[in-house]
């Protein structure tokens, strides 16, 4: 065996002495390397990451962020198609850099995932056909007989497990699963949160919105990162917070019909 040429191995040795994430690229060196910030998005998110289906163009408050985050970057914005079932696994495999599609602040995704401060919260809300008649109000819900619905991996599905007590839970592998089940009959409601209520109520004429007495659940939004990469975390909070003292978030909040979940401060 071919001994090892003293310059190489103390360069493999000083190497070694270098912690992991230190030797990986950090976010913010690849973005000034490509010009490119990557951002994932749920394109289906109505007033959040919305890709209008006969245009294909995208709107909603996370894609003016993200804009305007790739403005403050120096950066282009690459959008890259997610969603909850895959949120997780997206932003761990680094198929971007960033989340941002008013992720829910969970247990179980804080287990895997860094969040940034929240810029909204929202309550769970129930939608329902207009020719319902078992479901009137909220505390209908949860009797015997009734079928709720939830989407699989969204943060609908560990709450509804928790605190249905009597109802039949449904969990589908889709959003738009959820949606046929309740439409056709096979469940009476579905639980969604108050963006995609809106949608739900401008894009169809049978949804009828089931709020809560009072507050039922309410979950604080924001982005989410791999954790570990702390210049990049302290960056897009900077950025955050200075869109919340300016007015940007709330301007942005304002244009797409949720400044009711706004958090500004």
């Amino acid at each position: 065996m071919k001994a090892i040429p003293p310059i190489l191995l103390a360069a493999a040795l000083l190497l070694a002495a270098v912690p992991a994430q230190a030797q990986q690229t950090g976010v913010l060196e690849r973005i000034a390397a490509t010009s490119t910030v990557r951002v994932c998005i749920w394109p289906d998110y109505f007033g959040i990451s919305y890709r209008d289906p006969k245009t294909r163009q995208l709107s909603g408050i996370d894609v003016d962020m993200a804009k305007a985050l790739g403005r403050d970057l120096r950066a282009n914005v690459e959008f890259v198609d997610s969603s909850f079932a895959r949120l997780i696994d997206d932003v761990t495999q680094d198929r971007c850099d960033i989340a941002m599609f008013a992720i829910g602040i969970t247990p179980l995704r804080q287990e895997k995932l860094r969040f940034t401060r929240p810029h909204m919260a929202s309550d769970i809300y129930a939608i329902t056909t207009k020719s319902n008649r078992r479901i009137r109000q909220w505390n209908d819900i949860d009797q015997a007989g009734v079928v709720v619905a939830v989407a699989k991996g969204t943060l609908h599905e560990p709450v509804m497990k928790a605190r249905l007590k009597s109802a039949t839970l449904k969990v589908l592998d889709t959003p738009q699963a959820r949606e046929r089940e309740v439409e056709s009959g096979r469940a009476d409601v579905f639980m969604t949160d108050f963006p995609f209520s809106l949608r739900m109520l401008r894009t169809t004429d049978w949804a009828r919105l089931v709020k809560p007495d009072s507050s039922y659940h309410i979950t604080p939004y924001a982005w989410a990162m791999r954790p570990g990469d702390d210049r990049w975390h302290a960056r897009v909070e900077d950025f955050l917070a200075r869109a919340k003292r300016s007015g940007e978030l709330k301007a942005f909040a304002d244009r797409h019909g949720l400044l009711p979940i706004a958090v500004l401060d």
